[in-house]
């Protein structure tokens, strides 16, 4: 609490990029991934977001399985190493609508990870097939599924959830179906959605109770601070500012300490706040992503993709030493067409050569 109320952002953020360097070095680490968003139409229907549609209304989309993959494909010459996939709770699609994407996806890109999902919409399939939540996740699993997205955590506080999501999983639900992912040794990403009407106390206590919980389980890879965006929402209000955006990611990186890395979400943030957060504890900056919807349908003005040359350029800018990655925040061999990578950099970050 005395970090984020802090008046001295310039000093939490030393203390948060300390850690970072501490903990990784000079590395900031990006992905080459590309979003894929099957459906809008969803029966939640959240305050907080402008993404999602009721069947019939303008604007509404259900992509099936076939331009799914078409989409996927479009994007093969980029040698993706992750499909991030996340939609809306389409209240009649059934659960083999899941299985048979994630199915197509493995078998025409059997070395591309499937980040699919967040908690909620697990939850979701698994009440549409009738299943447990681990017989779910199993079932997924056997198909491709690599690892779970962290949306739909927004704030655990039950207050502001009945204000934001009334509708949407509890906390305790979320952090269950997370745990259960851990325990079958399917790795998920931790978020949080601040900005918005939270106070500083729910947001330390949703940090603390993600802190609890991988302290329990060990299964979050990764923590990005989600930034709210009001425009077109029911919810409205103004956002956080920048100054808010870097003090959450300084606290976020200092408080989650046992979670090794923390994002910088470009794509939430905007260019320019992701590459100063880098000093700010961020070791992270995501991907390409190529399309993004969810953020641009709220007001977004990020662009929807970035080229690997860009993604370089702003973590180097940043002061960082941009390394490319997997899915599983593994470390690939350094981009050798550019120059800035110099060899005895790559070696102690233990680059292959």
């Amino acid at each position: 609490m005395t970090l984020l109320g802090s008046r001295d952002v310039l000093q939490v953020g030393l203390l948060a990029r300390m850690a970072r360097e501490r903990l990784h070095g000079r590395a900031i680490t990006y992905i080459i991934n590309r979003h894929l968003n099957p459906t809008n139409i969803c029966r939640l229907r959240c305050p907080i977001c402008a993404f999602s549609r009721s069947a019939g209304e303008e604007g509404a989309y259900c992509l099936t399985v076939d331009e799914l993959i078409h989409a996927a494909e479009a994007y093969r010459a980029h040698d993706p190493a992750e499909f991030h996939i996340v939609g809306g709770l389409h209240p009649d699609l059934p659960f083999d609508y899941a299985v048979e994407l994630l199915s197509r996806l493995r078998a025409r890109f059997p070395d591309v990870a499937l980040k699919a999902f967040t908690a909620v919409e697990i939850d979701h399939w698994a009440r549409m097939g009738d299943l447990s939540i681990a017989a779910c996740l199993e079932t997924l699993m056997r198909v491709g599924l690599s690892g779970l997205t962290g949306g739909g955590a927004e704030i655990f506080a039950p207050r502001v959830r009945a204000i934001i999501c009334p509708e949407k999983i509890s906390a305790e639900r979320w952090l269950e179906i997370h745990g259960t992912a851990h325990g079958l040794g399917l790795p998920t990403t931790a978020t949080m959605l601040y900005g918005h009407v939270e106070t500083d106390a729910e947001r330390v206590d949703h940090l603390i109770r993600l802190r609890e919980q991988q302290d329990r389980t060990g299964g979050f890879m990764a923590f990005v601070p989600l930034a709210y965006h009001p425009a077109h929402t029911a919810l409205g209000g103004d956002g956080p500012t920048g100054r808010d955006d870097l003090q959450t990611m300084a606290v976020s990186r200092l408080l989650l300490d046992n979670i090794p890395h923390i994002k910088a979400y470009w794509v939430m943030l905007g260019v320019k706040i992701a590459q100063v957060a880098i000093g700010f504890g961020a070791n992270d900056v995501d991907g390409t992503v190529m399309e993004e919807r969810i953020c641009q349908m709220a007001g977004g003005r990020a662009p929807q993709a970035l080229t690997e040359a860009e993604l370089r350029r702003l973590i180097e800018d940043g002061g960082g030493q941009p390394v490319r990655r997997d899915s599983r925040h593994r470390r690939l061999a350094a981009w050798r067409d550019d120059a800035a990578i110099k060899s005895d950099d790559a070696q102690s970050l233990g680059i292959p050569g």
